[in-house]
């Protein structure tokens, strides 16, 4: 897991349960030492300093390169990326909510924005990025669009 901010720290915590994790720091965070004692106790392994660059190896494995010069044989690397809004969501002037993410568009449970007529759904309007979840939140965004444009909700 390549933290890239606090969050990591719950990735830590769960990923442990398909296998061997390592957590690399990456200058994202510093676990406290209740924090550091429940990686520890979870099998989690640390380590510090700053990624560099990946690179992708022959047969499908990857290598993490880190500035100080060391090099991580992995294969696979779990990233949680941050949300970053797009233009539009700022030029309709939908109403935005801070979540562990990054900023979202706020909706509510008919995935209705601030902005009559406007829904949003999947990764814009939900912190936690899951297909499922998109596939869900765009179905009610469409029964909801059309609810409107039928009844003028």
């Amino acid at each position: 897991m390549l933290a890239t901010s606090e969050l990591a720290m719950h990735h830590g915590l769960m990923l442990p349960d398909w296998g061997e994790t390592t957590l690399f720091l990456n200058e994202a965070f510093e676990p406290s030492a209740d924090q550091l004692a429940q990686l520890k106790a979870r099998g989690t392994h640390i380590e510090y300093g700053t990624a560099a660059r990946l690179v992708s190896q022959t047969g499908g494995g990857i290598e993490l390169l880190m500035q100080d010069g060391r090099v991580f044989p992995l294969m696979g690397l779990f990233v949680a990326p941050r949300i970053h809004l797009g233009p539009l969501v700022a030029q309709l002037g939908c109403e935005i909510e801070e979540s562990p993410m990054g900023s979202i568009v706020k909706t509510d449970v008919l995935q209705a924005t601030s902005i009559k007529g406007v829904f949003a759904c999947g990764d814009i309007a939900r912190a936690a990025g899951s297909v499922t979840f998109a596939v869900a939140d765009g179905a009610m965004a469409g029964l909801s669009t059309h609810r409107t444009l039928m009844f003028g909700i």
